[in-house]
């Protein structure tokens, strides 16, 4: 499907889930992006802290739990589920619209989803998430990035 309108207008993105897929119980990889890309905005140590602590806040409030997250420069990952009382749409505008006010980031309108799949590790997917920092060159090793969370390691 094309995200672009005939007149070149973007499109809103799809988050809804289908009836026959239940969000606490499914596991979503999420990428949320800023909505200028290529900067370093995310990692200034006060905005990568105020994320990763959002992100702990939201497990130890059960609005959703995520196992792992990490942030870049530009974008965050994560491997969440909506154990909460909201859908996935609303929780995760919510939670681009306190982080953007909390830390001044400016994020794009849409964010992207992928429901993991039975045959889909989720420990797979978060070394994946974790080597996305190694894989940008921005370190040697997952370890020496201190922007990322983990319920898994």
């Amino acid at each position: 499907m094309n995200s672009y309108s005939e007149f070149g207008e973007r499109t809103p993105l799809n988050h809804e889930t289908p009836f026959w897929i239940r969000e606490s119980e499914e596991c979503f990889f999420v990428t949320v992006c800023c909505r200028k890309r290529g900067g370093e905005s995310l990692i200034e140590p006060g905005a990568a802290q105020s994320l990763l602590n959002s992100v702990r806040f939201r497990n130890e409030r059960r609005i959703w739990w995520c196992t792992a997250f990490v942030v870049m420069p530009d974008h965050v990952h994560g491997l969440i589920r909506f154990t909460g009382t909201g859908d996935m749409r609303s929780t995760i505008q919510n939670w681009k619209a306190w982080t953007a006010k909390s830390t001044g980031v400016s994020w794009q309108r849409d964010w992207f989803d992928h429901r993991l799949r039975g045959d889909q590790s989720e420990r797979e997917k978060a070394n994946y998430l974790w080597q996305n920092p190694v894989r940008a060159g921005l370190v040697d090793d997952a370890e020496q990035w201190p922007w990322y969370f983990s319920e898994l390691r």
